[in-house]
Order: structure tokens, then C-alpha cells, then sequence
């Protein structure tokens, strides 16, 4: 990687536009696109750093970067807010000089950006430890809480920043950091009640919504949908590549390791939910007895839900939204507000609720950050405020912001006038003066304490009478005519009579940065910023301790009848002692540029660069810088660069370094009237003079580079022919050492294979002997094993026939056993047949004995007796086995036992309708009313639809719902819940169908006991009321669509506008209903159902024929309507499986 050891090395245009030649504002915004396409945001005017906005991420902030600009010189490496970081932070750790970091740019230019790369630097490079790490993570945590209550995403900007911050960073003698002391700046806390179109509310807003838990909003009162809350704009609700909920979690850590405790936390949140709450109180107007006009609270639920979270009595609140009191001395008047005042008072209250919210949590963060020693600390300011607002309709912030700028432009070229006089001075160089445009005429049009713009605003809002935003300009008009930065359509001044492009109703102020036109309205409203007085003591009313002090001004034991310093005033007195700060600290400036409106990266609009180039005074800056001396040394590196140019500083120079560089620049040739000598710097007055010893460097460099290779190649082959020769002597010993070990090898193989036959030779004469011994071994064991053999044999033969004689004696006497066990068992059977004849035959001789006996006993009736003990016994058996298989106790269970004989047909069947009958009783009897009433509405369903409407199997299993829409839970229909008088038997979503062109409408249809009500699904809002005795009949077809027309009685009110049209995917309960309940409302007289498919429907005069066909619809699966002819709408329905 090329490391750069200068800002003029390998530059990118011109790296400081002190250098530019020719300086031209063509050549300027030139200069700075060609950086800008080549991914150089950073540029410099002498000290001052110009950051371009890429609005992409850049490999230019790691650590690694950090390092490189660590302790390193200003000039030494390219352009970067590093070095201008490093800078101020050694000037103040080195040199104990307070320092203070102004940053100024028009929204989007990257001003909160370029803070938090100075936090982060200065964080990176001062001193660790558990201690200082502490200090250093709540500082930098301090950045997310800030951002989400001060943030808000505009047309410009999707983090813009709505509040000017000023931060205080307190080090040690060391430099370390042991603290800070935040600074807050008109918060733009009008964006609370209202934002322009494309814009959103504060961060906080969206990220509590979208990243709290359900518990946290349930605590809170609060639902997810921004649509439900008046104050946060919906057009601009979620912002690419902003992540709200994550950013929530961000905050909630950062607030805890800035220190704030968790019952703070929640009264924050708590506080944030009341200003959403409170935007959606509505007020109607309610006129009194005597004539008066006076508001009411329309719906005071979210009152009541902003009252509990607060801790006030709702009464209380709501008498101070409707009554105000002006106190004198010794008298108190109450007076009533209309509806305007009342609206006036509640978004007044939620303006100074959040904007008192957000300056306790900056105090409440300097509580946390502040240092703890008492000793005198070095300070580093950084100050992000808004830049100068020219925009089409200008009002009072934007006044003041550009009042703030002309001041800060005021101490910018006080103190680099000042800056550049010093080092003049100090260096011993002639200081001559410049001509500049001195703003001091505009700041005093604007602050002077008698004829000042702001003054006189103060004196007109203190006025007693009539007090208008045109008496306001009248008097401008009256006192400011003769300024010659002041103009007015009005002013005596006759050059502007026929300037059209000037409004009555406005003045035009000449700024440094150009004219800028202002409209007087909301002047006045805004510079008093009044609170009534009754808001006040019913806040400090609270139960929660945070709103108590964030409205001391409502203790009643502390009331003060003077009236509260105005905003002009309050922020001019801001701005004078933001002022006496930065003239007691060393400045550093970063003039930050946004590139182009579209937020995006490489696009370049020049026209929009230059506009801010004039407003920012860049180039008048460049020509303070350029006109004494335009470029400045110190001796030791002037000398090291340019050493070269001259052979008698070259190469190293053992003098003191001045000496060196007089003797260089006399050597060259330099006019003398283009430099001075300085005690510690040189001074060089023209461009072009340092451009010439760059261009005298370059090429010296040339010539030394091409000398540096003549001698390089040189060495590289000497080195290579001593190392090729070197190399060879090697060569030839290591072949000698081979050769000699190879002979050695092979004189020591020659040896070894004699040896080998010798010793070979002698092997095979031992094994012959020893072969010649075993074979005599061998045969003495042979002869001595076949005698021991025969000897074995012989014994076995013995044996065996041993064996073979007793196993025969075995034999003999097994079968001499058995037959004796035959013979036995013969015998055995022979007696027991003998026995069983004598047993039977005894037996039917007993049996004979007794019939003989008991005949005399029987009569001509005995059958019959013993048929009807028989059939007894039968029936007991039947019966018994019935009740153990018994069926189950369901209604539609069909099992029953078979019967075991045929003449207990009937008793059997009988018995099976009398336990059914029975079951169904006991089943019945378990039914609430609400479920009999449910299986009415099922039975008359069936006695309607069944086998007539092919839609109507679908629905069998379907229960009856009624009420879809919980219209009396659900908040959204609480206006149409309220119209409604009557119990709502049904609500459901229909679509109304549009005979011009056979489209449905959304509406809502509501079934009362005495009407049928259609209303729009959006607002609520009642279409249309027909009572049921004006419903003549309802016609369906036989197909499974959803359409059904409801046709009124002729002469009817309710039939002036015709019949209706509708279509709903509940049809058969909705009939069902409307049958029941017109027959209960039109005494008994039940309404025709009509199921065809082919029905007419009267549309105001002209009737008009709906017919149904079978086919395959465009759009999905449902059916579809189509009008064919001014008499005929065909609707066409999906053939069903």
C-alpha cells in the first residue's frame, strides 16, 4: 500500500483550496466535484476542514485510520477530519488550550455524522482504563438518546437533526476524559403537532410503537398502528433503511448506561404516550345560554387514558381545556375558549410538554456526564447546530436560525482574522489589513436592543391593544425602511413598489449568505409561546413527580403574574452566551456540503454545491487565507522535501534548518519578494511558487529514481556473478566428494560379495552334516511309533468285542420287558369295558324305574305350563342381555342389539323407538336457550334452503355467529355503535352491487330487530335504514353464490331509491335471520324467500333482470357480476365438483 508522507504527494486536484490557481468559484466547485468523483470527501482552506456527504459507507474511518492520523502533523497526510481532530486534541492535551469544534452545513450535509466521527477519534486515542472507559461509553451513549427525541426524518435528511447541540468535553491534565456539559438549542418542537408533507415526527414516536413490547404498550395505553394518532403523519411513517423497532432497543440500552434509572425511563414513555394521547382529544363547539361560544371534549376516552397515565384528575384537565383565567393583581377573570382557542391550548400543551421533556433529559444526561473533581479542566467544544435555511416559505425559525448563523459567521471571521494575525506576529512577518465584509451591520438589524427586529417583535408582543403580525411589520416597516439590508414592499423605500417578487405580508432580509424573503405570519404566536396559565396548575397537579418539575410554574403557592421571557428573546440571549464561549477556545471548523438532494451517492449537483459554497463564505474564507501569505512551512520539513533541488543541502544538510532553507531557496533562484523568513515557518505568498518546487521536486525525484536503478542493476549483477562463480566452486567439490564415494562403494560391494560366498559355502557343509544327523533321528521315531501302533490296535480289537457281547445280553432282556408290559395292558382294557356296560346299563334302568314312577303325576295342561316357564325364561334372558348391550346416549348413534328370536319382533322395535325417544329427551334437556335458539335458526334454515340452494350444505356445519364485526367492542364502529339504538341481532362485511357497471361496494349490514341498516365500512356513516315491514321478500338463487336481493313494498318510504343488490359469504344465515325476525316485526307476516335463477330488481325507476349461469369467472373463484345491457346483469358462478 503507497503511504503518503505529504498532502501535496499523489494529490487529487488540489488537497487545500488555499492553493487553487486560478481561484474562481468555477474553478473552486470544479475542484471539489473531481475530489468528490474520486471518493475524497475531505478538503481543506488552510485549517478548515470542507466535508462532502457521500451518502454511502467508506473504507476511511477503521482503526487502522485512526492510527495512521494518531500524533501526526495537520499537513502531513491527505485531507481528513481525523487530522483535524488530532489536532485540536493534542493542541489541548500539549499546549493546555481550550479548543472548540464548530460544525455548521445545511440539513443532510452530514453535520451529526461528522460529530460523532470527532467523539469517536478523540475516544480512540486518549487514555484507557475501567474508569475512563465509563466516561467515555456515556458520552458517546449520550449520541442515540439525543437523536431519538431531537431527530426527525425530513425531505432532506432521514436523521436530521432538529435541535442545535453543543457539547462540552472536560479532560484531564493527561487527557483523558472526565466528563461533559451539553448545550440543547431551539428544539423545532413545533414538528410535535405538525409536520409538512413527506416529513415525520420525532424518532421516538415510531420507534416506541414499533419496538416496545405488547406489556410496555398495554402499561402505555398504546396500540402499534401510527393511523390511530393524529400528530405522527402517515405518508412518510417508514423510512428505507431505518429500523425503528432495533433502534428502540438502542436507546433503552443507551439510556441505561448514560444512568438513568427504570421508574425514569418509564415516566419518559409515559410522558411520550401522553403527548400522542393528547393529540387525538377533539373538540366540538357548544353554544351557551347568554349567546357564547364555548368547546366540549368530543369522546374523553383518550382524555381519561392521558389523565391516568399522568396522575391528574380528568375534571381538572378538561375545565383547562375549556375555561382560561387571567389573573390581575386583586382580580381573577375566567373565561370560556371556543373551539380554535381550545385546539390552540391542547396543541400548546403538547408542544411544551415535549419540549420541556427533552431539555429535562439534557440536563438529566449532564447530570450523569459531568465531571466529579472540582479542579480546573481542559475543555473541548463541539458545537452541531443548523446551518442557514433558505427555503420557499420562511417564517420565524428560520429567522432565528439565520440570526444564529450571521453570528457564528461574525466569531468565523473575527477568529480567523485574529488566527492569522497572531502567527503573522509571532513569526515576525508584516501584517497587513484585509478587506472583508464585515455581517456586524446585519447582526445589529437583528439584535440591536432598541431598533432590533427582535426587539421590536418583543415590544409588539408586550403591546397592550390589538397585536397582529401586521402591526408587526408595519412597524418594521416604520423603523427598519432606511436600513440598507432591509427591504419591504411597504418600506419608504420607492424602489420596491413594483417589485412583485416581494409580498405584502413579508420583508426581506440581505444576508451574508444571500437575500432571504420572510413571511410575518405565526411571527407573533411563535416569539410568545404562551402556555394558559390553567394548563400549567393542572399539570403541577400530577401525581407524577417528573411533571411536577417540568411546570414549576404551576404551584399555586408560587404564582408569578410577570410574563415569561419570549423565544426571540430567550434564544438571543442563548446565542450571546454561546458566542462568549466559543471567543474563549481555539476554533477548529468542518463546513459540511451535501452533494445533491436525492440522498444519493455519486451524483454531483453543482448548482446546489455552489449555493452552499456562497452561503457558508468558503471562498471569501480562501481569499482571508490567500492575502498575505498563501502557504506556510515550518523549516525542518520545507527542508526535508525540498532538499534534493540543491547539491549542497543534499543529502543531509548539517546546520540549523533555516540556514538550509535560505540556502536552498537562493540556489533556486526564488524572487524574493515571493517568500519570507519567519522565526519558525517559511512564508511563501504565491501558488504558483510552491507549485514550482513541487514540479522541481518531481523531476529531481525522476533523475534520482533513474540513478537509484543504474546503481541498483550495477550491484544486482556483480552480486550475481559472484554468486554464479561461488557458486561453481561448490559444484566442483561436491562432484569430487561423489566420485569418491562411489569408488569407495563399489570396492566395498566387491568385498562384501566375497565374503558372502565364503561364508555361503561353509553354511551349506554345516547343513548337510546336520541334515544327515536328523534324518537318523527321524527313523528311530518312525519304527519305535509303528510298534506302539500295533500293540494299540490289538488292545482295541479286545475291547470292541467285550462291548459288542454285553450290549446284545441288553437287547435280549429290553424286548423280554416289553412284551410282558403288552400282555398287561390287554388285560387292563378288557376289565374297564366290562365296568362301563354294567354303568349304562344300570343307568337306563334307574331312568326306566322313574318315568314308571312319576308318569301317574302328569295332566292334559302340563305342556302348557312349561311353554309359558319356558317363554318366561326366554323373555328374562332377553331382557337382561339387552341391558348389558345397551347402545351410547347419542341421538344419531343408529346401533341397536339384534333380536335372538323371531316373535320378539315387535316388542324388540318398540322398545328401540321408546329408548330413542327417551335419549332425545335427555339430550334436549341439556340445551341452554341461546343453543335451542341457535338449532331453531339451523331447523328453519334447513326448512328454507335444503335441497333448494346448492350453497347451502357448505353452510350446515358453519355456526351462527351474528355479530362478525364485535361492533359494541370494537373501537373503530363506536360512532356507528352509537347510531344504532337497538340490539344488533347481526353484523357482517357485505358488497353493494352497482347495476352502472355490476362492481360491489364495501358496506356494513346491521340487522336490529325493526331495521336493516347499510353503512359505509371507512367512516361509519349510516347509507341507508330500511324497517322490516317495508322488506317485502329476499331472492336467492338455487346456485352457490352469495348474491341476494331484498325487495321493499311498493309505496313504501324506504323504496324511493329501489330495491338492494348485495353479496356476502354468510348468505344463509343472514336469510335465516331476516325471515325470523320479519315475522316477528311485521306481525307474523313472514317474508318471502324467492329461490330462482332468474329474479327482477326494481333500481329507482327502471327494473332491471339478474340472471344467474353456470361458468368459469376471470378473477378467482368466487362469482362475478357483469352488466350485459341496461335491463340484464348476468352474474356468472364457478361450477361446483
Amino acid at each position: 500500500m503507497e503511504v503518503k508522507t505529504s498532502l501535496l504527494d499523489n494529490m487529487i486536484g488540489v488537497g487545500d483550496m488555499v492553493l487553487l490557481e486560478p481561484l474562481s468559484e468555477e474553478s473552486f466547485i470544479a475542484n471539489l466535484k473531481n475530489r468528490f468523483d474520486h471518493n475524497e470527501i475531505y478538503t481543506y482552506i488552510g485549517s478548515v476542514v470542507i466535508s462532502m456527504n457521500p451518502y454511502r459507507s467508506l473504507p476511511i474511518f477503521t482503526p487502522e485510520k485512526v492510527e495512521e492520523y494518531r500524533n501526526r502533523n495537520f499537513y502531513e497526510l491527505s485531507p481528513h477530519i481525523y487530522a483535524l481532530a488530532d489536532e485540536a486534541y493534542r493542541s489541548l492535551r500539549d499546549q493546555d488550550k481550550d479548543q472548540c469544534i464548530l460544525i455548521t452545513g445545511e440539513s443532510g450535509a452530514g453535520k451529526t455524522e461528522a460529530s460523532k466521527l470527532v467523539m469517536s477519534y478523540v475516544a480512540a486515542v486518549c487514555g484507557k482504563g475501567q474508569e475512563v472507559n465509563k466516561v467515555k461509553e456515556q458520552l458517546l451513549q449520550s449520541n442515540p438518546v439525543l437523536e431519538a427525541f431531537g431527530n426527525a426524518k425530513t425531505v432532506r435528511n432521514d436523521n436530521s437533526s432538529r435541535f442545535g447541540k453543543y457539547m462540552d468535553i472536560e479532560f484531564d491534565f493527561k487527557g483523558d476524559p472526565l466528563g461533559g456539559v451539553i448545550s440543547n438549542y431551539l428544539l423545532e418542537k413545533s414538528r410535535v403537532v405538525k409536520q409538512p408533507r413527506g416529513e415525520r415526527n420525532f424518532h421516538i414516536f415510531y420507534q416506541l410503537l414499533s419496538g416496545a413490547s405488547d406489556d410496555t404498550l398495554k402499561k402505555l395505553k398504546l396500540d402499534r398502528d401510527f393511523s390511530k394518532y393524529n400528530y405522527l403523519s402517515l405518508d412518510s411513517a417508514a423510512v428505507n433503511g431505518l429500523d425503528d423497532a432495533a433502534n428502540f432497543r438502542t436507546v433503552r440500552n443507551a439510556m441505561q448506561i448514560v444512568g438513568f434509572m427504570e421508574d425514569e425511563v418509564q415516566s419518559v414513555l409515559e410522558l411520550v404516550a401522553a403527548v400522542l394521547k393528547l393529540g387525538n382529544i377533539e373538540f366540538k363547539p357548544d353554544s351557551r345560554s347568554n349567546g357564547g361560544d364555548e368547546s366540549r371534549i368530543k369522546d374523553k376516552n383518550d382524555l381519561k387514558e392521558m389523565c391516568e397515565l399522568l396522575g391528574i384528575e380528568q375534571s381538572v384537565l378538561e375545565r383547562a381545556f375549556s375555561y382560561r383565567t387571567v389573573e390581575a393583581k386583586l382580580e381573577k377573570v375566567s373565561t370560556t375558549l371556543n373551539v380554535a382557542q381550545a385546539y390552540y391550548a391542547r396543541d400548546a400543551l403538547a408542544k411544551n410538554l415535549y419540549s420541556r421533556l427533552f431539555s429535562w433529559l439534557v440536563t438529566r444526561i449532564n447530570e450523569s456526564i459531568k465531571a466529579q473533581a472540582k479542579t480546573r479542566h481542559k475543555v473541548m467544544g463541539v458545537l452541531d447546530i443548523y446551518g442557514f435555511e433558505i427555503f420557499e416559505d420562511n417564517s420565524f425559525e428560520q429567522f432565528i436560525i439565520n440570526y444564529c448563523n450571521e453570528k457564528l459567521q461574525q466569531i468565523f471571521i473575527e477568529l480567523t482574522l485574529r488566527e492569522e494575525q497572531e502567527e503573522y506576529v509571532r513569526e515576525g512577518i508584516e501584517w497587513t489589513n484585509i478587506e472583508y465584509f464585515n455581517n456586524a451591520i446585519i447582526c445589529d438589524l437583528i439584535e440591536n436592543h432598541q431598533n432590533g427586529i427582535l426587539a421590536m417583535l418583543d415590544e409588539e408582543c408586550l403591546r397592550p391593544g390589538t397585536v397582529t403580525d401586521e402591526t408587526f411589520l408595519d412597524k418594521l416597516n416604520t423603523i427598519c425602511a432606511e436600513h440598507q439590508h432591509f427591504e419591504s414592499r411597504l418600506s419608504k423605500n420607492s424602489k420596491f413598489l413594483t417589485d412583485h417578487s416581494l409580498p405584502h405580508s413579508c420583508f426581506r432580509i440581505q444576508h451574508y449568505a444571500g437575500k432571504v424573503l420572510y413571511r410575518v405570519e405565526g411571527f407573533v404566536d411563535k416569539n410568545n409561546d404562551l402556555l394558559y396559565r390553567d394548563l400549567s396548575q393542572a399539570m403541577y397537579k400530577a401525581t407524577q413527580s417528573l411533571i411536577k418539575q417540568l411546570f414549576p410554574e404551576g404551584n399555586p403557592a408560587k404564582v408569578n403574574l410577570k410574563r415569561p421571557p419570549t423565544a426571540g428573546s430567550q434564544f438571543k440571549a442563548s446565542v450571546g452566551t454561546l458566542m462568549r464561549n466559543l471567543q474563549t477556545k481555539n476554533p477548529n471548523y468542518i463546513r459540511c456540503i451535501k452533494p445533491n438532494d436525492k440522498k444519493a451517492s455519486h451524483i454531483f449537483t453543482e448548482s446546489l454545491v455552489c449555493h452552499q459554497v456562497r452561503y457558508l463564505g468558503l471562498m471569501e474564507n480562501v481569499r482571508v487565507r490567500r492575502a498575505g501569505y498563501a502557504f506556510r512551512q515550518a523549516y525542518e520539513p520545507c527542508l526535508e522535501r525540498y532538499k534534493m533541488l540543491c547539491k549542497r543541502t543534499w543529502p543531509h544538510w548539517r546546520g540549523p534548518a533555516r540556514e538550509g532553507v535560505e540556502v536552498l531557496m537562493a540556489d533556486l533562484q526564488v524572487p524574493t519578494d515571493e517568500f519570507a523568513y519567519g522565526r519558525s515557518k517559511i512564508f511563501i505568498r504565491n501558488p504558483k511558487t510552491l507549485f514550482f518546487l513541487e514540479e522541481r521536486r518531481r523531476q529531481c525525484l525522476q533523475d534520482l529514481a533513474t540513478l537509484i536503478q543504474k546503481i541498483y542493476r550495477g550491484w544486482k549483477c556483480r552480486t550475481q556473478f559472484l554468486l554464479l562463480k561461488k557458486s561453481q566452486i561448490v559444484v566442483s567439490a561436491w562432484y569430487r566428494r561423489y566420485a569418491q564415494q562411489k569408488k569407495y562403494q563399489r570396492i566395498k560391494s566387491a568385498t562384501t560379495l566375497v565374503q558372502s560366498y565364503t561364508r555361503g559355502w561353509q553354511a551349506r557343509k554345516l547343513l548337510r552334516q546336520l541334515k544327515y544327523q536328523k534324518r537318523c533321528e527321524e527313523a528311530v521315531t518312525t519304527i519305535s511309533a509303528f510298534w506302539h501302533g500295533t500293540q494299540a490296535r490289538m488292545e482295541l480289537r479286545r475291547l470292541k468285542q467285550e462291548a459288542r457281547n454285553k450290549h446284545a445280553v441288553t437287547v435280549i432282556w429290553a424286548y423280554w420287558q416289553g412284551t410282558k408290559a403288552r400282555r398287561e395292558l390287554r388285560r387292563l382294557k378288557e376289565e374297564a369295558r366290562r365296568k362301563h356296560a354294567v354303568a349304562v346299563i344300570w343307568a337306563y334302568w334307574q331312568g326306566l324305574k322313574v318315568r314308571r314312577e312319576y308318569r301317574k303325576f302328569f295332566r292334559a295342561n302340563a305342556g302348557k305350563k312349561i311353554y309359558d316357564f319356558t317363554i318366561q325364561r326366554i323373555m328374562q334372558k332377553y331382557f337382561l342381555g339387552l341391558k348389558s348391550n345397551m347402545p351410547p346416549m347419542s341421538p344419531i348413534d343408529k346401533n341397536w342389539p339384534t333380536r335372538p328370536y323371531r316373535f320378539l319382533d315387535g316388542a324388540h322395535k318398540e322398545l328401540r323407538r321408546i329408548f330413542h325417544l327417551w335419549r332425545c329427551k335427555k339430550y334436549r334437556s341439556q340445551f341452554t336457550e341461546e343453543k335451542k335458539a341457535v338449532y331453531e335458526e339451523k331447523l328453519e334454515a334447513s326448512e328454507l334452503f335444503k335441497d333448494k340452494k346448492a350453497l347451502y350444505p357448505s353452510s350446515v356445519n358453519q355456526p351462527f355467529k351474528g355479530d362478525y364485526l364485535e361492533i359494541s367492542k370494537n373501537p373503530k364502529y363506536q360512532k356507528l355503535n352509537s347510531a344504532v339504538e337497538e340490539k344488533v341481532l347481526l353484523a357482517d362485511v357485505v358488497n353493494k352491487i352497482n347495476r352502472a357497471n355490476g362492481k360491489g361496494t364495501a358496506r356494513i349490514f346491521l340487522l336490529t330487530k325493526k331495521n336493516v341498516v347499510l353503512a359505509d365500512s371507512k367512516t361509519g356513516q349510516v347509507k341507508a335504514s330500511v324497517p322490516l315491514p317495508d322488506l317485502a321478500s329476499v331472492s336467492v338463487s338455487t346456485q352457490s353464490d352469495g348474491f341476494f336481493a331484498l325487495k321493499l313494498k311498493e309505496g313504501s318510504a324506504s323504496a324511493i331509491k329501489g330495491d338492494f343488490l348485495l353479496s356476502s359469504e354468510h348468505l344463509i344465515e343472514i336469510i335465516t335471520k331476516l325471515h325470523r325476525t320479519g315475522a316477528k316485526a311485521a306481525d307474523k307476516e313472514q317474508i318471502n324467500v324467492d329461490i330462482s335463477d332468474e329474479f327482477l330488481v326494481q333500481f329507482k325507476q327502471d327494473k332491471v333482470c339478474v340472471k344467474f349461469i353456470q361458468g368459469s369467472p376471470k378473477n378467482g373463484n368466487g362469482a362475478s357480476c357483469k352488466r350485459k345491457n341496461n335491463r340484464l346483469l348476468e352474474v356468472s358462478v364457478p361450477m361446483t365438483a
